[in-house]
């Protein structure tokens, strides 16, 4: 097909890794991000890089003809629970309302094809797991809730004005480019495989388990977890899978296993080869005991597979970033000359 595909919050770490999915697919793509939290030198120097805010109708409408965008891959949104908590009304403006105004500008330019990247905390604290697609949605904060309340908005949209709509329901996202093109760059990131690998290095004091009094196997809290990669050739599979013809859905993306914190940090000390510096710390608001995906419905909609499920080869690659970024090694390219919009 002709036309690019817009990636907004693709100077981000899902977005930078999705963006490199569909380069390696040899497809035109730009990005849309407000650079709030993202870096221009995640974005791939061939790709053009527009800064701004999904809120901004008549940027995103500008953007959409300019560069004749024949789908939409939504990653931009606002996504650390504990800030969700503290700041709803941010993020209810972020993922809400951001939406909202992007939905408008696809509706107004013709763009009928739409990726949404959600996350497990829909679900809040699932009756059972692994948790399928079809379970109640009940987030308990507002992190959750503010994307569950962006999945309806795009499933009305969709049944109102012809969206194809494909939600794709993350879980717990981690690691790196296998080839080292990039990474979690974010500074003062909360998520735990990067937390901890900095501990390892050195570039924190230490790291803090947040709860120790689950209703878990070893009393820490519980998550599936996915590689950034393989998050990101999902959505390309997304994208062919619209662009054949199919129908818009919900899919969670996970591999089906649980891993608990503790495991993890065992995880990352085997890497490291080194004791992680650990203190112990109340439960945080809205953090649920456990989430782990049912993923039988990804397999049998998208031609995709996981090819880097291993725990150990996540941690692995996600501390080899980790070294990269610390030494400053050419492999991490610093920002250079952008295209302009």
């Amino acid at each position: 097909m002709t036309g690019a595909v817009l990636v907004t919050g693709g100077a981000g770490y899902i977005g930078s890794h999705v963006v490199l999915a569909l380069r390696d697919a040899n497809m035109q793509v730009v990005v849309l991000d407000d650079m709030s939290t993202g870096r221009a030198e995640a974005v791939p120097e061939d790709v053009r890089l527009v800064r701004g805010s999904t809120g901004d109708v008549a940027l995103v409408r500008r953007t959409l003809r300019r560069h004749r965008v024949r789908a939409v891959l939504h990653l931009a949104a606002s996504l650390v629970v504990p800030d969700s908590v503290a700041q709803p009304l941010g993020y209810w403006r972020n993922n809400v309302a951001n939406t909202l105004a992007l939905a408008e500008a696809c509706v107004a330019e013709g763009v009928r094809r739409v990726i949404f990247s959600s996350t497990a905390a829909v679900y809040g604290i699932p009756d059972r797991h692994p948790v399928a697609e079809h379970e109640p949605c009940r987030p308990i904060n507002p992190y959750g809730a503010s994307k569950h309340a962006a999945e309806r908005l795009l499933e009305a949209a969709g049944a109102a004005h012809g969206l194809s709509v494909m939600v794709l329901r993350y879980f717990n996202v981690a690691g790196a480019d296998p080839h080292g093109r990039a990474g979690q760059r974010t500074p003062g990131a909360t998520h735990l495989i990067k937390v901890a690998c900095e501990a390892a290095l050195g570039l924190r004091p230490r790291i803090a388990v947040f709860g120790s009094d689950f209703a878990t196997p070893d009393g820490t809290g519980v998550r599936d977890y996915i590689h950034v990669s393989d998050l990101a050739r999902a959505h390309l599979a997304a994208l062919r899978y619209l662009e054949g013809g199919g129908a818009g859905t919900v899919l969670n993306c996970g591999y089906g296993v649980g891993t608990s914190v503790r495991q993890v940090l065992q995880a990352v000390e085997r890497a490291a080869g080194c004791a992680l510096p650990v203190s112990m710390a109340p439960r945080r608001p809205g953090d649920p005991p456990a989430l782990v995906a049912c993923v039988d419905r990804i397999g049998a909609v998208l031609d995709w597979r996981p090819a880097f499920s291993d725990l150990d080869a996540i941690v692995a690659g996600a501390l080899a970033w980790e070294r990269r970024l610390a030494a400053d090694v050419p492999a991490v390219r610093r920002a250079g000359q952008r295209l302009s919009a």
